[in-house]
C-alpha cells in the first residue's frame, strides 16, 4: 500500500499538466505527503486541497473516542463496499504525484524505494473523495495489483492512468471507471534509496 509520496510541482505546473483551474487554490503542502496530510487533488475540473485519508472513527479500550484514523488507500476489490461505494460512484478524482514510495528490506532496516515517471515530473494517480465533518474534504488513493516493476517490493500499487484515460475516470460510468483500475503498463523509474523508511517527518 502507498503511505508516502512526493509532490514537487507548483500549483501552476499542476494546473498546466492536468488542464485544471487553479484560481483560488491555497494550501500549505509538504513536499513529502503522509496519511492525514493535506495534498493537491484534481476534482470537478479544479485543483483543490484535501486531506489524504477518509476519517475512520475509533474508540479506546474504555469506549472513549480517539482521534480518527486516516484511511488513505482503497483496494479495488473493496470499492463496492458500503464505506467506499458512494464516493467511487459519484466523486472520483486524480492525485498529482511526483513519485511514490514503498518500504523495502528487512524489518527494522527498511528503506524507501521510489517510483516515478522517467519522462514527466508528475503521475496521475486515481482517487475518490468526500466531505467529512472531521477534516472537510478528504480523498483516498485507489490500489490495484502491482505490475512487474513494483511487485518485487510490494504486492499492490496505486492505479496510474495515462492522459487519454483521465476523462473516462472522472466522468465515465462506475463500470467504465472500475475497468480502468488495472496495473500500470507504462515504464517507471525506480530509485532504491538508503533513506530509512521510518524517519522524522518534516
Amino acid at each position: 500500500m502507498c503511505n508516502l509520496y512526493k509532490l514537487k510541482a507548483s500549483p501552476a505546473e499542476i494546473g498546466d499538466f492536468f488542464d485544471a483551474e487553479v484560481a483560488g487554490f491555497s494550501a500549505n503542502m509538504a513536499g513529502e505527503v503522509y496519511p492525514g496530510y493535506p495534498t493537491a487533488v484534481i476534482a470537478q475540473g479544479k485543483l483543490q486541497s484535501m486531506n489524504w485519508g477518509f476519517p475512520l472513527q475509533r474508540k479506546g479500550a474504555k469506549g472513549q473516542p480517539l482521534k480518527p484514523k486516516p484511511v488513505n488507500n482503497t483496494r479495488t476489490d473493496k470499492l463496492k463496499s458500503y464505506f467506499w461505494r458512494a464516493s467511487f460512484e459519484e466523486r472520483r478524482c486524480l492525485l498529482p504525484v511526483s513519485s511514490f514510495a514503498e518500504a523495502e528490506g528487512a524489518k527494522g532496516a527498511m528503506t524507501r524505494t521510489w517510483f516515478a515517471d522517467p519522462d514527466d515530473n508528475l503521475l496521475a494517480m486515481v482517487g475518490i473523495w468526500r466531505n467529512s465533518d472531521e477534516w472537510g474534504q478528504a480523498c483516498s488513493m485507489i490500489m490495484t495489483t502491482a505490475n512487474q516493476q513494483v511487485a518485487p517490493v510490494h504486492n499492490r500499487m496505486p492505479v496510474i492512468l495515462r492522459r487519454d484515460q483521465w476523462a473516462e475516470w472522472l466522468g465515465g460510468t462506475p463500470h467504465q471507471a472500475y475497468d480502468l483500475c488495472l496495473p500500470y503498463t507504462g515504464e517507471l523509474l525506480i530509485n532504491r534509496s538508503d533513506e530509512p523508511w521510518f524517519k522524522r517527518r518534516g
